[in-house]
């Protein structure tokens, strides 16, 4: 089995099912690691669900997946839109960087349109909800498997 999908989720995801349920749906993010938990079993994956509303985590986790992951997937949340740290730690990650986001930014305030990390990711997947996690983990097992 390959090294571990590191999925890392930024500030305030973890109010997810609770927070702006117009937006961002119902599904708690504990749902959201069940459903990518089950999905990668099935396609030969394994993952490390994290999530925090501390950037210098995120950096962290970025740094331990340099040695022990084959890809992240990352929804900076907030911090898409100001964080250099991130960037830079995603910078000196060698495997694939999927970046998703459960709302369509494009669709609201112009400050979300600008996402730093979209500047080292493979790809990024917008407005999908929930589902953007499990199509980010199909899109992974294609670029790690290569």
């Amino acid at each position: 089995m390959p090294k571990p999908v590191f999925i890392l989720n930024g500030p305030n995801l973890n109010l997810l099912g609770l927070r702006q349920p117009e937006i961002y749906g119902r599904e708690t993010l504990e749902d959201v690691a069940d459903a990518c938990s089950a999905l990668a079993e099935e396609l030969g994956l394994s993952i490390r669900f994290h999530q925090s509303n501390h950037e210098g985590a995120l950096v962290d986790w970025i740094h331990q997946a340099r040695n022990e992951g084959s890809g992240i997937i990352i929804n900076p949340a907030a911090y898409t839109h100001t964080s250099v740290a991130i960037l830079d730690a995603l910078n000196a990650f060698e495997g694939p960087v999927l970046e998703v986001h459960i709302s369509n930014v494009h669709r609201r305030e112009a400050f979300r349109h600008h996402s730093y990390v979209s500047l080292r990711a493979e790809g990024v997947i917008a407005g999908f909800g929930t589902e953007g996690y499990q199509l980010a983990l199909r899109r992974m097992k294609t670029l790690v498997g290569k």
